[in-house]
């Protein structure tokens, strides 16, 4: 294989969707011997929190399921990312419409929803977390895991 496979996931803020779905991901990668083929970033589609590490609830939920993701730090999408990603996976509908006015049209394919490669669940949209308690981050981490799963499955099947 001569380049890596590039997955970015993106949400509003960068600080509790998308990194805990980098987090998850980049567990499942590392499990599955993958770290030298696959390479996996997060994003906002918002500047809110740029340089900051992720919420402090969804560090802990990670690291209590056996996810290290305090190591991250929330950065904003920017255009250069459709040139390097392989995959621009959107937490909700709100930020797929948003990747697509950034995004140039030879760029469109790569802007998927991540829900799309969840086969257990019927939502379409990981929702946002932020304003709520702590069952809501149990579900984004639930819905992540799923989601994560058929992602890594849908690589190794596309690409390895």
């Amino acid at each position: 294989m001569s380049k890596k496979v590039s997955v970015l996931f993106v949400c509003l803020g960068n600080i509790c969707r998308s990194p805990t779905a980098h987090g998850v991901f980049r567990q499942l990668v590392k499990e599955a011997g993958l770290e030298e083929v696959i390479e996996i970033d997060s994003a906002g589609t918002a500047a809110f929190h740029v340089g900051k590490a992720p919420d402090t609830r969804s560090i802990q939920l990670a690291k209590q399921r056996g996810i290290e993701m305090a190591d991250l730090r929330a950065r904003q999408v920017d255009l250069g990312d459709f040139y390097q990603y392989d995959y621009v996976l959107a937490m909700d509908e709100a930020n797929f419409f948003n990747l697509k006015e950034l995004a140039l049209p030879e760029h469109y394919d790569k802007i998927q929803l991540f829900l799309d490669y969840s086969s257990d669940y019927a939502e379409k949209e990981v929702p946002d977390p932020y304003y709520g308690g702590a069952q809501g981050f149990d579900h984004v981490f639930d819905l992540v895991e799923s989601a994560s799963q058929g992602l890594l499955q849908h690589i190794q099947k596309k690409h390895l």
